[in-house]
């Protein structure tokens, strides 16, 4: 497994999911190693990682570190290169024998690093960085990416532009991989309409089952006790879209929203926020303070601006039998009309509307948690999950030709 951020020296939901999955085949009996980039992490959080992210006895961390600091990844940045984290990558890659290479977030391991290694070769589209310098297509960092103008946005972004994106090496290196995931479909038609000619299989995200009696009725969250709680769980960002529920919720101050994240748009939002006693910031939560949180909540709010890639609160609000309110844009509606699990709106008035209703009518919130909950079993398992990885695989190592030991499946 190959990205550039792995817990705890993580962010996003991306390197969560990469945790699940390395942990979920190591513990199916594979030997997993990891490959991250510690120097990208501490230039961007130089106060260290957070957090504690036991891994599974068959799995072996690899740690990019440079004497160069934050210049190496700069330099992979700039050039798309492994830069100075070429050697050790080299080592790790070209001189061991994989039956399996999956890339994830490589932005600052590098394009490059695609050509490394001879294996069946993976990548997952987390993001969207492949057509996007900034990932999130999100243009000038006010509003969505209709038309694009790259090197004027990332300026805007106030980032250095990535000369290298203006060659032919995006193309080229991307030929290296036999195959790509997506993890919703819109995100795979959102890659292709950018031009991308590429082989990419939809295969969902999971969340790792709970023990049985985690399940049980008397804890699955019930709202008929006639409460009137909202949810929102995740980074603290401007795209995220938190600031559009604050003036929600200070009309209605018999209603309570908790926040449950950080992030770098914190403390405007908790300026937006002042004086409106009924939302709660209660920055990052351990496990135990979110699974509480869900079971409690009406609903979970998803209120992203910008084009998500899946959603994986969305199926942690499923898996505790509540359901969510999500906005009509990117994957979100895709992940809410397969499960029929929650509202989709468009606009204020019917993201009010939606509130409003789960607030009050108890036996559709009842209902909506159940269905997202059985659509979380059949859909977003890490069984449904690994089954379709192996297929994957199994389809590319015929067509290649290639022989791998027993698949633990």
């Amino acid at each position: 497994m190959i990205t550039t951020f792995f817990p705890p020296y993580n962010f996003g939901g991306d390197g969560i999911f990469i945790y699940r999955l390395v942990n979920e085949l190591a513990k199916r009996g594979h030997q997993v190693d990891v490959v991250h980039c510690e120097d990208a992490y501490l230039l961007l959080q130089p106060k260290g990682p957070q957090g504690d992210f036991p891994c599974h006895e068959n799995v072996r961390i690899h740690k990019l570190r440079s004497r160069f600091g934050f210049l190496s990844p700069l330099l992979t940045q700039q050039t798309g290169s492994p830069g100075f984290k070429s050697r050790a990558l080299s080592d790790i890659l070209d001189n061991s024998h994989y039956d399996v290479i999956h890339f994830h977030n490589m932005s600052l391991i590098g394009i490059t690093a695609l050509r490394y290694g001879s294996a069946v070769k993976l990548y997952t589209t987390h993001e969207h960085w492949l057509v996007c310098p900034m990932h999130v297509l999100w243009k000038n960092n006010k509003e969505l990416c209709a038309e694009k103008s790259c090197f004027s946005c990332t300026l805007a972004w106030k980032r250095p532009p990535q000369l290298w994106r203006y060659t032919g090496l995006l193309q080229r290196m991307l030929r290296e991989v036999d195959h790509f995931i997506s993890p919703s479909r819109f995100t795979k038609q959102k890659h292709m309409a950018q031009g991308l000619d590429i082989p990419i299989t939809h295969i969902p995200y999971f969340l790792p089952r709970r023990p049985s009696a985690d399940y049980s009725p008397c804890e699955a969250g019930s709202a008929s006790t006639g409460s009137h709680e909202f949810l929102f769980v995740g980074r603290l960002e401007k795209i995220k879209g938190v600031q559009d529920l604050i003036p929600l919720f200070r009309r209605r101050p018999t209603y309570r929203l908790s926040i449950a994240g950080d992030g770098t748009y914190a403390a405007e939002l908790k300026e937006l926020a002042k004086g409106v006693q009924n939302i709660r910031f209660l920055g990052r939560c351990s496990h135990a303070q979110l699974s509480a949180l869900y079971r409690k909540a009406n609903a979970v709010i998803v209120p992203s601006i910008c084009y998500e890639v899946f959603g994986i609160i969305i199926i942690e609000a499923f898996s505790y039998k509540t359901p969510v309110i999500v906005n009509n844009l990117g994957a979100l509606p895709e992940v809410v009309h397969d499960s029929g699990g929650g509202i989709v709106y468009t606009g204020e008035g019917e993201l009010e509307r939606a509130v409003d209703t789960l607030a009050h009518d108890h036996e559709l919130r009842d209902r909506l948690g159940q269905q997202g909950f059985e659509a979380y079993l059949k859909y977003w398992t890490e069984e449904y999950h690994c089954e379709l990885y192996f297929e994957l695989i199994d389809q590319i190592r015929k067509a290649k030709g290639l022989t791998l030991p027993g698949v633990v499946r």
